[in-house]
């Protein structure tokens, strides 16, 4: 089950990470990087471009947590060779050292920028163009989703003969967590009541048996699909706990940061099907990811974490 629990930044400035990226790429490569600079991160992770005089360009990435390393390059290298969508191939991967004190790896690059930067660059497309989008992305997630295990469970390690033996635990710790820290005022009330309210139902919510253990992404929204100045879709990256799961959790993430402008979810069910329940054991999935994303990073995102609540409320209602 994935750990619950805040986690602790390994301190990391960017200076000191540019200079750790030349090191590591000398030291892997047996080059010298012409150019590195400072490509984004969240709250656990910050990448960097690194050019070569030749032109060519790989990415350095830091794990500013412990133990995210391996699950972070077995995910990538699994995702690689199971899609057709192009995933950044890694090319090595260093544990921290004395000279080096932050685990980092090194990918290939994807061409392009994030839909949901790109998107917003624009603000107007038409309906016509967001369809096609969509229709490749689904298209793609779905050639995931069939790569299938005989058990549920952590990429690394799937052992549970059923979806709800690994989600279920995994559920019950974020809501007591969540109860632990709205009594000691760190997360609000009308998030809380909101999650005591959808736990009480949870068998109703999730009374459809999940037949096939899927491999999913796990964090599939516009910020990971990287696109071309044509918005023609170029690449996945940034997987995030990965698993052999229920297909449907990874539809949650496509109504965030603007995935619903794109009506990727509805796109893929539209083709592929649903579960009856699909629609409230999204917003189960996407609160109770949230949830989880604040609890390790102590980073709550209002814009984010306030549509998930409204949208729980309403799927309850309709139960």
């Amino acid at each position: 089950m994935v750990k619950v629990e805040k986690i602790q930044p390994i301190p990391l400035k960017k200076d000191n990470a540019i200079e750790y990226a030349k090191k590591a790429i000398f030291e892997q490569m047996g080059q010298n990087a012409a150019n590195v600079k400072y490509l984004g991160g969240g709250s656990f992770g910050m990448a960097f471009g690194a050019q070569f005089e030749d032109g060519n360009q790989v990415v350095v990435k830091f794990m500013r947590a412990n133990d995210m390393l391996n699950k972070e390059v077995y995910d990538l290298k699994l995702l690689y060779n199971s899609s057709p969508m192009k995933f950044p191939k890694v090319l090595w991967e260093r544990k921290a050292d004395e000279t080096i004190p932050v685990d980092c790896y090194a990918m290939d690059k994807i061409e392009g920028e994030s839909a949901f930067m790109s998107y917003l660059a624009r603000l107007l497309m038409s309906k016509r163009k967001k369809l096609a989008f969509a229709e490749v992305v689904t298209t793609a997630l779905h050639e995931i989703h069939s790569r299938t295990n005989d058990k549920f469970g952590d990429t690394l390690n799937p052992d549970c003969d059923n979806w709800l033996d690994y989600y279920k635990p995994f559920a019950q710790a974020v809501m007591d967590k969540a109860q632990e820290m709205s009594q000691s005022n760190q997360l609000s009330s009308k998030i809380v009541d909101v999650m005591k309210e959808a736990w009480s139902k949870f068998d109703v919510i999730f009374a459809e048996y999940v037949k096939e253990a899927c491999l999913i992404h796990g964090d599939l929204n516009l910020a990971n699909i990287m696109v071309d100045k044509d918005f023609t879709v170029s690449g996945f990256i940034d997987p995030l706990n990965s698993a052999y799961a229920d297909r449907e959790y990874d539809l949650f993430q496509f109504d965030n940061l603007m995935g619903k402008r794109f009506s990727l979810r509805k796109t893929y069910i539209k083709k592929y099907g649903a579960s009856n329940n699909c629609d409230v054991k999204c917003a189960f999935y996407g609160l109770w990811n949230e949830v989880y994303c604040y609890i390790k990073s102590g980073e709550l995102v209002s814009f984010i974490m306030n549509p998930l609540v409204k949208n729980m409320k309403k799927q309850l209602k309709s139960l």
